[in-house]
């Protein structure tokens, strides 16, 4: 199988600098997306500090590894981002309270291992149908899991953009995880809520069918920025294709477009 991303960040239309950072690096199948916060210099340097830190803590597993060992590699790197950008906050008082979102994706022999704090998230396109694959880590996605609140309130809530965890904020945090078998034909999707919080599940799968992939994250950044645009827009997409291609050079594919 072939992976093939398409990433596109935007500063939004409210705000004047652009905390998101994003990374794509296809030779060795990982992708994330990270959404600073802590102010203008702090907030991009803590989501591009945690990108940083990522690659550099993040060492390919032995062929012999099983998934439990691999899934630990990526929270294990995760946490070394968090203890970095804990560790620089405190040494610079100009940065105290800095963090970011941190929710990644390494595809490594079958299977996508996600790696997940805060509230960016990660969806899985397959047969037709979006699955969110990460919990928002913020208090109304808590209220909603707790019955205290239904979708729509957590929606219009003042308090939406609270976020329960961060990398940073703390030297050590609880990293979710997944290992998710892959199959030809897959996309998945990482955003910032600059995103998610204009777009739908089920409006994701609309536009992911009928639009060409390379085309996606451009239409969801317009349409994040036409309902509002009042954060940054992150959007990176992976299509995971078969490794055959037709003879004019566009890859085979099952479902969606590339």
């Amino acid at each position: 199988m072939k992976i093939i991303p398409y990433a596109l960040s935007d500063v939004g239309k409210k705000r004047d600098h652009n905390e998101d950072s994003y990374l794509v690096r296809a030779d060795v199948g990982l992708f994330a997306v990270a959404d600073g916060m802590g102010g203008h210099q702090a907030g991009e340097r803590a989501s591009r500090m945690a990108l940083d830190t990522l690659v550099g803590e993040l060492k390919p597993p032995d062929n012999n590894a099983d998934r439990k060992d691999v899934l630990a590699c990526l929270r294990d790197a995760t946490q070394a981002a968090g203890a970095a950008i804990f560790d620089a906050a405190q040494a610079d008082p100009g940065l105290q309270g800095m963090g970011t979102t941190l929710t990644s994706l390494w595809f490594h022999r079958g299977r996508a291992y996600l790696a997940h704090v805060g509230d960016s998230r990660a969806y899985l396109f397959r047969d037709g149908r979006v699955q969110q694959l990460s919990d928002d880590h913020s208090w109304v996605s808590e209220q909603v899991r707790a019955g205290m609140m239904t979708e729509e309130e957590a929606r219009e809530s003042k308090f939406r953009h609270i976020i329960t965890r961060s990398v940073g904020f703390e030297r050590e945090v609880l990293v979710d995880g997944a290992a998710i078998p892959i199959q030809a034909g897959d996309c998945y999707l990482i955003c910032s809520d600059g995103l998610s919080n204009y777009v739908e599940a089920e409006e994701l799968a609309r536009i992911l069918t009928s639009r060409f992939y390379r085309d996606v994250p451009r239409l969801l950044v317009e349409l994040a920025n036409d309902r509002g645009g009042d954060d940054n827009i992150t959007v990176v997409l992976i299509h995971v294709a078969n490794d055959l291609t037709k003879p004019n050079g566009h890859e085979k594919k099952k479902g969606g477009k590339p």
